[in-house]
């Protein structure tokens, strides 16, 4: 079975930066990737380049900064009030998520001082280059729960579940 829309596909991936450096590795953390194919849980690059593979392909796919997580954009770097934050300790590197106008997104804290502190609401892998090592594991077909929620579920999960849940 190929992997196609309408199609969950579970997948082992190591992701690196443009100078090699392992960013993640799924297989290190014993926890391979499950995405339903089609319905933008992954990169649209990376969708395309799963296109069609089977269980038992590899590949690699390098997609460029436009392609992954975006350009760097320097007007999403900006102060705001220290007192934003709910944390005493608050120090540059750390981050958190926050509510934004298209989901949730990941700032990171550059400076801080006691009145204010410079922010980056960029992705932290904006403007950068991603290379995607990956072997599929397994191709199916998603259940109706699946394809009504979007994404894969718990195995036995029924699709009268999802609706009560989406009642509530």
């Amino acid at each position: 079975m190929n992997i196609a829309p309408q199609r969950i596909a579970t997948l082992h991936y190591v992701l690196s930066d443009q100078h090699g450096q392992v960013l993640d590795n799924s297989r290190e953390r014993q926890q391979p990737l499950e995405y339903l194919h089609g319905h933008d849980n992954l990169m649209a690059g990376l969708e395309r380049a799963l296109e069609g593979r089977a269980a038992g392909d590899t590949l690699r796919v390098t997609l460029m900064p436009a392609e992954a997580y975006g350009l760097r954009n320097e007007l999403l770097v900006r102060r705001v009030a220290r007192s934003a934050f709910p944390v005493a300790d608050l120090a540059p590197g750390m981050r958190f998520q926050t509510p934004g106008d298209a989901g949730p997104e990941i700032v990171s804290v550059l400076e801080v001082d006691e009145h204010e502190v410079l922010v980056d609401t960029n992705h932290p892998l904006a403007g950068q280059t991603l290379k995607y090592a990956m072997e599929i594991l397994s191709v199916r077909d998603a259940t109706r729960a699946e394809l009504a929620k979007g994404h894969p579920l718990p195995p036995g999960t029924q699709a009268s579940d999802v609706e009560d849940k989406k009642m509530l």
